[in-house]
């Protein structure tokens, strides 16, 4: 009898380039799922659980579950990774690899010195750690820096030729985006500062320590990928951005929450960012019936 079907190594694509497209294929077809439907889930099960809405129901195991944060990010991060994967050459890798160590270092020393970011604790779970941090750092910070060096380079323009302008503006815009972080985090009860800053529970210190990991981390994958050719990639690979736009829904929408309307405006500001590349498709907004 013939046999039917193929084997499992035969399905599997067999080279990067067929990886690639294969994965490219899988975000496009689900960009409604990752970057509004996970984002809005993600919103309402986080608001949820600091409103304490889960306790004593059959639903409580997924107050403030960190596996299910940890892989609801990975999931709202994947347009990214599979945008930025074909111009990852080794010379990139080697950026990121030594950007994630800098980032566990920085983030060790921070919990447990309290510099540079402040004293700061966790106060729910965010998934496997090591030394008092989470595993999933890397998914957690990497992605901010490339989201805000993508939308930078497009909105320069011509001035990102400029190593100085590119740089500070870029480190702006990372600083822009923890402006937006750190409040809700705070608000949900992520992690506490002691004392309480005055930026929404946040303290100054903590801004001063980004604009030193913002410097650090852009400059390392600054020099890590070929601007150009990421530029090329943007062009090609409409979803590349919609990372960003998951982050303007779900700590937008926690700001709100919360009425932390500073960090809400600064949201807005990233969302208009957006729009005025002309890259993201807003159809993707409306609600499919």
């Amino acid at each position: 009898m013939a046999e039917s079907g193929f084997s499992v190594q035969e399905r599997l694509p067999a080279t990067r380039e067929e990886w690639e497209r294969r994965l490219d294929r899988l975000v496009r077809e689900n960009r409604f799922t990752i970057s509004v439907f996970f984002p809005l889930n993600g919103l309402l099960v986080l608001l949820a659980s600091a409103e304490g809405v889960f306790d004593g129901t059959l639903l409580a195991p997924l107050t403030f579950n960190g596996l299910f944060i940890l892989f609801g990010t990975m999931v709202m991060r994947s347009p990214l990774v599979v945008g930025v994967l074909p111009r990852t050459t080794r010379r990139a890798a080697t950026g990121v690899g030594l950007l994630t160590l800098y980032a566990y270092a920085i983030e060790y020393t921070g919990v447990h010195t309290g510099f540079p970011y402040g004293s700061f604790s966790y106060g729910v779970d965010l998934g496997p750690t090591v030394g008092g941090v989470p595993l999933g750092l890397p998914v957690f910070f990497v992605p901010l820096v490339m989201n805000a060096y993508l939308l930078c380079v497009l909105l320069l323009g011509d001035r990102a030729e400029s190593a100085a302008v590119r740089l500070a503006t870029v480190v702006a815009a990372v600083l822009a985006m923890d402006v937006v972080l750190d409040p809700g985090a705070v608000a949900l009860g992520f992690w506490t500062y002691d004392p309480a800053g005055p930026f929404y529970g946040v303290p100054w210190s903590n801004y001063a320590g980004w604009v030193v990991s913002a410097t650090v981390a852009v400059a390392l994958l600054d020099w890590g990928y070929d601007r150009r050719r990421l530029l090329e990639r943007l062009d090609d690979c409409e979803f590349m951005l919609d990372d960003l736009v998951s982050f303007v829904i779900l700590w937008g929408g926690i700001n709100a929450w919360f009425g932390n309307w500073i960090p809400v405006a600064v949201a807005a500001l990233f969302g208009l960012g957006l729009v005025s590349t002309e890259r993201f498709d807003s159809r993707l907004l409306r609600i499919r019936g």
